[in-house]
């Protein structure tokens, strides 16, 4: 079968390789859409597992059950998430099931940038999801991110009429004020230096949106919402600048959110003396959960997040490589979907 081959981010080959075999509580999965995340760019990291086949961002039918697999049957159509957590040991006990140890060290074989994909049993029990009519193999893609995004704003304890400052208006910038919008919070303000993601910031739900170079970001907070700082700031970019500034526009009693991953060994400073002093807590957030793979398929297929608006480009497997161009560049491109079947 044909799989999309990650060597690094400008050098991604269709290669052949075999067929993964199953056995016993497995799924085959024929792939039919696969999202490129940021993450699957992140050179640093991917390239020193490389060559492998990436992609956990996955819409298919399955083609092949194994041996014990009841919930599903040949046809059905999934989701599913290459990283589940034991539901067992003590971090997953206390709710802490993305910290888990068991999480970190599940996969798919071989990934989504593949013809077909093997889901091992762990993933098949308690990671795999059949997709409501209504939802498309595409829309799909969203469930792993958006499930992110759904943790992160539970973690922030996002509610109704907050004020929300996103900081970074990638993808998952987007989904986080898309998210925030069906929440009921606001008054919502985006940042990016992209014009394009300006745009799409305030198309998907915020109600300013400003290129902090040109623009001061705490002036236009404050006039917005009656003088006061943002009492939610989700921080989506690991630019550290931004990340300190994060501290500057949180409200007394305000949150702040990590959500983006900061390249290991960059540290960061922060006022603690102020941070204490007016009541700030900081939370952060990796991945999802079953819970938040659920309710992510829930708010897609009742239209209340408008995932498939966000895809801006759909690529047959054979050109995996230039959607990798676009996202490691972060330019005009959103969501990226490659299509192996085509």
């Amino acid at each position: 079968m044909r799989v999309a081959m990650y060597y690094r981010n400008d050098d991604v080959r269709v290669e052949d390789v075999p067929t993964p075999q199953i056995g016993p509580g497995e799924l085959r999965v024929r792939i039919e859409a696969s999202g490129i995340c940021g993450s699957d760019v992140m050179e640093w990291y991917r390239i020193k597992k490389a060559p492998l086949v990436l992609g956990h961002e996955i819409g298919g039918q399955v083609v092949a059950v194994g041996e014990g697999v009841e919930r599903f049957a040949v046809g059905d159509r999934v989701t599913a998430t290459h990283h589940v957590p034991c539901n067992t040991c003590h971090l997953c006990l206390r709710g802490h099931h993305t910290l888990c140890d068991t999480l970190r060290t599940t996969k798919f074989d071989p990934g989504g940038f593949s013809e077909l994909v093997r889901i091992p049993p762990l993933q098949t029990d308690r990671g795999t999801l059949k997709l409501p009519d209504g939802v498309s193999y595409e829309e799909a893609t969203f469930a792993e991110p958006l499930g992110c995004v759904v943790r992160g704003q539970r973690a922030a304890d996002v509610r109704p009429g907050q004020s929300v400052l996103v900081l970074g208006s990638g993808l998952a910038g987007l989904l986080h004020i898309a998210l925030a919008r069906a929440a009921g919070a606001g008054p919502i303000v985006a940042t990016d230096v992209h014009p394009a993601r300006i745009a799409a910031a305030r198309r998907f739900g915020a109600d300013v949106a400003i290129d902090p170079t040109a623009t001061d970001v705490e002036t236009t907070i404050r006039e917005l919402n009656h003088g006061r700082l943002a009492d939610r700031v989700l921080v989506c970019t690991a630019v550290p600048a931004v990340n300190e500034q994060a501290w500057q526009l949180v409200e007394r009693g305000g949150v702040v959110l990590f959500f983006a991953l900061v390249t290991p060994g960059v540290d960061l400073t922060y006022p603690a003396f102020d941070l204490w002093n007016r009541g700030v807590t900081i939370v952060q957030s990796y991945a999802a959960a079953q819970r938040d793979l659920a309710e992510a398929l829930t708010l897609i297929e009742h239209g209340r997040v408008p995932a498939a608006d966000m895809i801006t480009h759909r690529l047959p497997l054979a050109d995996a490589a230039t959607g990798f161009g676009m996202v490691a560049s972060a330019g005009d491109s959103i969501k990226v979907i490659v299509e192996p079947q085509k």
